[in-house]
């Protein structure tokens, strides 16, 4: 199995063979999370207007995601799963966008299939792609907003690559360097309302869940299929 390291929109739009789009914090944990408390279907779209003009014509779904990490206006729910967690959720049809996961969706048009990344169903995408056995990997990590990598969604990439590889990673001194470094900015008192610190830890809560989320078409729209693994 050819393994490669992807960053950003470029690295999407590069992504060949069975690809990993990687946003740890936050909107692949928030799929999961939202499977997990009762969602029946996420589309996850680039396109905040396409979000708005889904929601107008299907007025029981609801609006998940952020722009500059805020809810934006109109959205029943932010990009934050402690959120979620809260929310009643039941059979609800979610459409999801983000700065950076659904980016990343949008532009992998040369993969031969995707799948979202997240350190809470890590375990999971291993035994998909091990079951998978891909000639080429692709795990494309989508960084902040697109703009830059960051630490987590490289780490999820190092992590998955090892666990493969069948080579040591140390889980926790992750989690130790996003604490003090990129996931700091979910401590800081200002941003309380839109990243709370309770995201953090749910975010990294490795192993949590037993499937994965995969990229399917319906009419032409992309949807999440919840795959047990």
């Amino acid at each position: 199995m050819e393994i490669q390291i992807l960053q950003l929109l470029n690295g999407a739009r590069q992504a060949e063979g069975l690809t990993v789009i990687i946003d740890v914090f936050r909107a692949f944990s928030v799929a999961c999370y939202a499977y997990q408390n009762g969602v029946r279907r996420i589309y996850p779209v680039g396109d905040i207007e396409q979000a708005y003009r889904l929601k107008e014509e299907n007025p029981d779904f609801i609006l998940v995601g952020e722009r500059n990490e805020k809810k934006p206006e109109g959205f029943d729910f932010g990009n934050s799963p402690s959120q979620l967690l809260t929310g009643r959720l039941d059979g609800k049809t979610m459409v999801h966008t983000t700065s950076s996961g659904t980016q990343g969706i949008a532009n992998a048009t040369r993969a031969d299939g995707i799948i979202t990344g997240s350190f809470v169903n890590a375990g999971a995408i291993i035994r998909y792609i091990e079951k998978q056995q891909p000639e080429k990997l692709s795990l494309v990590c989508m960084g902040y907003a697109c703009s830059y990598p960051t630490d987590e969604d490289t780490f999820l990439a190092e992590y998955l690559k090892a666990k493969l590889e069948g080579q040591p990673v140390d889980f926790e001194a992750m989690v130790e360097i996003l604490r003090a470094g990129a996931g700091a900015r979910f401590f800081a008192p200002e941003k309380q309302e839109w990243a709370p610190a309770a995201d953090f830890d749910l975010c990294l809560s490795l192993n949590r869940f037993d499937f994965v989320l995969k990229v399917e078409q319906e009419e032409g729209r992309n949807y999440l299929r919840k795959i047990d693994c």
